[in-house]
């Protein structure tokens, strides 16, 4: 059984890391209400399984934002090929927020609307400016996509959330620290670069960090968080904050 398992797993890496990226689909998932009718600043957070084979393993998540005057959404994410085409793995461009990631649909983690979602994006600006890993990008254990995301989070106490568990690189910590705030400023962290670590909080629940594979127990909404898979009972539900 075990062999049938691991030569389904290796076929299904095949199969997909064959797909051309041309090709696949960044259309708009129908989420997010349109640029010209969205009259309300708004912040959202999204994220979406990894394009190829990495979609087995991971997600890909991004931040994007609008002002009430601004004629377009602004969507802020990092990606290893945007160092080779401008020395920083961070873009920032006018598009739309809820494109499928290279076919793969996204999910909403957090909408917020009105003077919260301007007070965050005001924050939000800044922290990308000085976001500490702009120069380097790694798959794993981080920095990565999901390392940027995560560093958003955890530097805005009003953004009361987490990333998914198989969000590999989201533990990664900046520097040599060691210990944090959990991400959701609801608990604490111990990390040990991405590679060990431990996390208790409100939003997190508990979990552990073994090789950067996230294993825990989430008890507000009950479900075994796993890595690969994400979660495996409740799921967790988008939160959005009208003001």
């Amino acid at each position: 059984m075990k062999l049938i398992y691991v030569l389904t797993f290796f076929t299904l890496l095949s199969s997909c890391s064959s797909k051309d990226w041309r090709s696949a689909s960044r259309e708009s998932a129908g989420i997010a209400v349109k640029a010209e009718d969205q009259k309300e600043d708004i912040f959202q957070v999204y994220y979406a399984r990894a394009f190829s084979w990495r979609g087995y393993l991971g997600v890909h998540p991004w931040v994007a934002w609008k002002l009430s005057h601004e004629k377009k959404y602004s969507v802020a994410q990092v990606t290893s090929w945007n160092i080779r085409r401008s020395g920083s793995a961070i873009s920032v461009e006018n598009d739309l927020p809820d494109r499928k990631w290279f076919d793969n649909e996204p999910t909403i983690l957090y909408e917020v609307k009105g003077e919260r979602a301007r007070k965050i994006i005001a924050q939000t600006k800044k922290i990308i400016k000085d976001y500490p890993h702009k120069k380097v990008y790694r798959l794993w254990p981080g920095p990565n996509s999901n390392t940027f995301v995560s560093h958003i989070i955890r530097s805005i106490d009003e953004l009361p959330l987490e990333l998914p568990a198989n969000a590999v690189g989201k533990d990664y910590l900046e520097g040599s620290d060691i210990l944090s705030e959990s991400p959701s400023n609801k608990g604490f962290q111990f990390s040990l670069y991405g590679l060990f670590g431990i996390t208790m909080g409100v939003e997190e629940g508990l979990e552990m960090n073994i090789l950067g594979l996230s294993f825990g127990l989430d008890l507000w909404t009950p479900a075994l968080k796993l890595p690969f898979v994400g979660r495996l009972g409740f799921q967790d539900k988008s939160i959005t904050d009208g003001q």
